[in-house]
């Protein structure tokens, strides 16, 4: 699992890099299919955040813990995490527990749900380029962020990828592709 600790008015010592690394790290012992995890360690006058942000396919798992000390809040945020990926990891084995009857065909025959919304976010849009959009999305922690190109003013989405690659989508005409 790679992890990439940002720090916000601070300086990111050794002492906090291992510390974070063998806190962060535990998380393994739940699932083997961590891509990568995210810190971001900050301080305000008197208050330390630590967030740490975990990124594993198809599941993220966000925590942030607050306190008067650096190394408190590592172990809130890291208590948290914890506590979120044991109760997800237990959610699916009761999914998938032995002797139960699978569902029939017929049981498939169901319609689908409406479509419901239930976060709506106004986002200002900014001319940059793709390579600008990449570096921002990984700023904020994000798996995809929409801006409008500086060149051909148009909207695009970029996002990442199970690869940790990109993926960039443009807008087309129909029938032009």
């Amino acid at each position: 699992m790679k992890i990439q600790i940002t720090g916000r008015h601070l300086r990111i010592t050794k002492a906090i890099h291992t510390y974070v690394d063998e806190k962060v790290s535990k998380a393994q012992k739940y699932f083997n299919h961590i891509v990568w995890a995210q810190v971001l360690l900050s301080v305000e006058k008197h208050t330390h955040e630590a967030e740490v942000i975990i990124h594993a396919s198809r599941q993220t798992f966000r925590a942030l813990g607050t306190s008067e000390s650096l190394y408190a809040a590592i172990d809130l945020a890291s208590d948290k995490i914890d506590k979120q990926l044991r109760k997800y990891k237990e959610r699916l084995k009761s999914r998938y527990k032995e002797g139960e009857p699978e569902l029939e065909p017929a049981a498939w025959d169901v319609e689908p749900k409406p479509v419901r919304f239930t976060v709506i976010k106004q986002v200002n849009i900014a001319p940059m380029t793709a390579d600008a959009a990449a570096e921002e999305m990984d700023r904020l922690g994000l798996n995809f962020w929409m801006f409008q190109d500086q060149d051909s003013r148009q909207i695009n989405v970029i996002f990442r990828r199970l690869d940790d690659s990109y993926g960039l989508l443009q807008p087309a005409r129909k029938g032009s592709r």
